[in-house]
């Protein structure tokens, strides 16, 4: 008797070994609840109803990893934090910009690298290609942007030292409200993603230029967590090392002609100095 129970257990515990390990701590058993400003394509948009782009793609790859169905709360941009530490979902997956200044709050998983581009109207005589060139100029930005305090500095410690005007930086709930403002004229330049820039630049049937001619203050991108719920973290992590070990991410970032940030880089992100 004792040798069957023995082997009995023995079996229930290779059987539970080789079942998946299921992803604890998340606000709904079975599903990953995400974070994400649909109004940021192409990395978050809507399309036929359902969250499309990047980050969509990506969860749909790290979901299928843990077992666990993405689905996305619709935030702007500027409540996700927030929205993290209230726990109004799991993790945010929505190009998020590492900074020191987040990373107190959060903690990241970067996955990707990106940039900022510069776009006027077309047929502008004014072609700013870096942000010094901004000076007494009306910037339209989606609010909260990582970039809007370097600007600012660039602001102080450039443009009013010689005397060339303040960056006047408006900022707007969403990108598409903010190329708008550019197109009725209310704003001289939009400051935007590099890869959400040419986007923009073809959905409004080229009414924009994009006039920078090299990627601006490079950024990483990392999906956040809360800080208290590290198993979730070290989870999701797995999850990454896992698509980028079978080749899926890889094919993901050829798709949208992006980048996986280097050690050396992350670390600079976290420090600001990137």
């Amino acid at each position: 008797m004792k040798k069957v129970i023995t082997t009995f257990l023995g079996s229930a515990v290779t059987m539970l070994a080789s079942l998946p390990a299921l992803a604890g701590n998340t606000l709904q058993p079975g599903n990953l609840i995400i974070g994400s400003d649909l109004t940021y394509p192409p990395y978050n948009f809507i399309k036929n109803n359902q969250p499309a782009g990047f980050d969509a793609e990506f969860m749909q790859l790290i979901g299928n990893d843990m077992h666990l169905k993405p689905k996305v709360k619709d935030t702007r941009f500027a409540s996700l934090i927030m929205g993290l530490k209230s726990q109004k979902f799991d993790v945010i997956a929505s190009t998020l910009y590492v900074t020191p200044e987040r990373a107190q709050q959060v903690d990241f998983i970067p996955y990707m690298k990106t940039g900022g581009s510069l776009m006027v109207k077309q047929g502008s005589t004014w072609q700013p290609k870096k942000p010094e060139d901004l000076c007494g100029k009306k910037v339209g930005s989606i609010k909260g942007g990582a970039w809007i305090p370097k600007l600012q500095k660039v602001s102080a410690d450039y443009c009013q030292v010689k005397g060339l005007g303040a960056i006047d930086v408006k900022e707007f709930p969403s990108s598409p409200e903010t190329t708008q403002a550019l197109l009725s004229g209310a704003i001289d330049v939009q400051y935007e993603d590099a890869a959400v820039a040419k986007a923009t630049v073809e959905k409004t049937g080229n009414r924009l230029v994009i006039s920078s001619d090299s990627v601006l203050y490079p950024v990483v991108v990392g999906l956040a967590v809360n800080k208290n719920n590290t198993a979730l973290r070290d989870q999701l992590q797995k999850a990454f090392d896992d698509v980028v070990k079978n080749g899926e991410y890889t094919t993901l970032l050829k798709k949208y002609n992006v980048q996986m940030p280097d050690a050396g880089e992350i670390h600079k992100a976290l420090a600001g100095t990137l």
